[in-house]
């Protein structure tokens, strides 16, 4: 069993908090972080609203998504998105999957999320769209074991975001404040894009472009945080 990282911990909890407070996590979703000293591990909630998160809530999970430190907790039951995008991609510290509202409108339609401004450039040339139908007969929509959290990391690859048809979305980044920001974003994104295509054609980011905002958005990643975390803990 790891030591934890109370710094890290602190951060988790305030994550669920700025996500749950810009309006990306609502009574569901949840998000994780990569242990810092052993990379097989994660931290994670035991089921409960992301606004009512403390530290007392967070968990340490193994590489399979099995609890080590949540003995009898009622856990996730989603909590295989982390694990396996965590086996899959050694690249990301955070995972972050919600119901964010206005994307699922573009997880159940043909029209791609594309990136319509600079601090959306890590969607690239559009998000992927993971439709579950493809991968299992179940109807309960759910990432429900390593299977299914397998196959969604391979629709990732390489990917910031993929979408899940009549689910939610998924988001990965390299810490905490970089899968919060994708999160947001991806938000504030699908809300200019359906703005955008009322008036007529859209001009998106192109491949170039977006790839170049991904490497240099945010100059300050703290900018943003800072005043998501005050708002979150302000309550407003």
């Amino acid at each position: 069993m790891a030591s934890r990282d109370e710094a890290l911990i602190e951060e988790l909890v305030l994550a669920n908090r700025i996500l749950y407070n810009q309006g990306v996590l609502d009574g569901f979703g949840h998000i994780s972080v990569r242990d810092s000293k052993n990379p097989e591990h994660f931290w994670l909630a035991k089921s409960c609203a992301p606004a009512l998160v403390t530290k007392a809530e967070i968990f340490e999970f193994d590489r399979n998504g099995e609890p080590v430190t949540a003995k009898g907790e009622n856990l996730y039951r989603e909590r295989y998105i982390h694990s396996e995008l965590y086996r899959a991609r050694p690249d990301v510290r955070s995972v972050t999957h919600t119901h964010s509202p206005t994307l699922i409108p573009f997880a159940n339609s043909a029209t791609p999320l594309r990136p319509m401004a600079q601090v959306s450039g890590f969607l690239g040339a559009g998000a992927a769209v993971f439709d579950i139908r493809d991968y299992d007969d179940g109807d309960d929509m759910l990432i429900r074991n390593a299977k299914l959290g397998g196959d969604l990391a391979t629709a990732l690859g390489q990917g910031a975001v993929i979408l899940m048809r009549g689910h939610g979305s998924t988001a990965v980044g390299g810490s905490i404040r970089e899968a919060v920001w994708r999160g947001i974003y991806s938000e504030i994104n699908a809300r200019q894009q359906i703005q955008g295509m009322l008036l007529g054609p859209v001009h998106f980011l192109s491949l170039e472009e977006a790839r170049h905002a991904a490497k240099v958005i945010p100059t300050d990643p703290d900018r943003a945080w800072n005043l998501w975390r005050d708002q979150a803990l302000k309550g407003g």
